[in-house]
């Protein structure tokens, strides 16, 4: 995704979750902020800072719900870089302006719903019930095992040309570089 400069980037997600009904991993972000407020947890009682000047984002993390969610399970965690190389960090609970285009990786995922774990006694027969155990795998790429049945490889998002038993027999080892 790409959030425009001048616009608030956890306000951005956060509009993209709601209107597209849709849960968001925020895996990375890229890109330049200014005005930022954030809540520092080493600070003592937990301090909200609000930060002005220009500062390069290092890492963007974070999860949004559509809907009713509890509060603490939506937002964004950010660290940062100052222009004299200090580098600042926390939950993002105000702005986070964009300055330049910020660009950030995330995985969006439908029938996103808040589940407080351990799930209660009467939730577990069902739980264990529709987990049958591991999946049997077939070999594997570096040690990561595929289902032998061909039919389940589209879980793992493979192209159409290796959903096949070919893709299964795949790991050849490399030749030796010299």
């Amino acid at each position: 995704m790409e959030v425009a400069p001048g616009a608030d980037v956890a306000e951005c997600i956060a509009q993209f979750a709601r209107r597209r009904q849709c849960g968001i991993s925020v895996l990375s972000g890229a890109g330049v902020v200014a005005n930022v407020t954030l809540r520092q947890p080493s600070a003592p009682g937990a301090a909200v800072v609000s930060l002005q000047g220009r500062f390069e984002i290092l890492s963007l993390a974070g999860t949004f719900l559509p809907g009713p969610a509890p509060l603490g399970s939506t937002g964004l965690i950010v660290y940062l870089a100052g222009g004299q190389g200090q580098v600042v960090g926390g939950s993002v609970v105000g702005a986070l302006v964009a300055v330049a285009p910020v660009m950030v990786v995330a995985a969006t995922f439908s029938n996103a719903t808040y589940e407080r774990l351990p799930l209660d006694d009467e939730d577990d027969g069902a739980a264990n019930s529709a987990s049958a155990g591991p999946l049997p795998t077939a070999g594997g790429v570096g040690g990561v095992g595929l289902p032998a049945d061909p039919s389940l490889l589209s879980m793992y998002t493979l192209p159409p040309y290796l959903n096949g038993h070919d893709a299964l027999a795949w790991p050849h080892p490399r030749p030796p570089s010299f």
